[in-house]
């Protein structure tokens, strides 16, 4: 059976470099190291990221002028909304402000853990939404009220036609304890 959480089951905390604050939507387990987090950011300021060895990153911009990256001395602009980026969290990355204040949304899976893959629904006003597989999934409605859905493998989610356009944000999760018993 699906889960919904919303603003009142996410958690705000400090960056693990100190340089701002996070609100965490989800984390796999719920306490201490995690293996798998999805959170939003407020970046204010520019500076260097958290270091996450052995952890896959995927970072997209979801409001302000974006920021450019510098990724071990590889350059990347994020300046488009919900355009996903996939990095190494033991990478030195330094991030710059094209502008203001920017939030961003932060994917992380720690790789002894298994893996996951993203994609962006652009939901339209009046659409529906039916989100179906075989992996357990993650589904984030960006909005003035954000919303998570946690699906288990092979369940069904319907959501209704939406009032006005919102960008949806599936993640299907690939544990390798699942795949491990799959082909046991």
């Amino acid at each position: 059976m699906s889960k919904l959480l919303t603003r009142a089951d996410f958690t705000d905390m400090p960056w693990k470099n100190g340089g701002g604050t996070t609100r965490e939507l989800f984390r796999l387990p719920a306490g201490g190291e995690f293996d798998l987090r999805l959170s939003m950011a407020r970046v204010g300021q520019s500076g260097p990221f958290s270091y996450f060895p052995g952890v896959d990153r995927v970072l997209m911009l979801l409001s302000g002028d974006g920021f450019a990256l510098d990724l071990a001395g590889e350059p990347h602009r994020l300046d488009t909304p919900f355009a996903p980026l996939h990095f190494a969290g033991e990478q030195a990355v330094h991030c710059r402000l094209l502008g203001g204040e920017c939030l961003d949304f932060n994917l992380m899976v720690r790789r002894d853990w298994g893996r996951a893959s993203l994609r962006v629904h652009r939901r339209r006003a009046g659409e529906e939404f039916i989100s179906d597989g075989a992996p357990a999934r993650l589904l984030y409605e960006h909005g003035d009220e954000p919303r998570l859905w946690l699906l288990e493998p092979g369940e069904v989610l319907s959501l209704a036609p939406a009032e006005a356009s919102r960008p949806l944000i599936e993640i299907e999760l690939y544990p390798h304890s699942l795949t491990e018993t799959r082909h046991a």
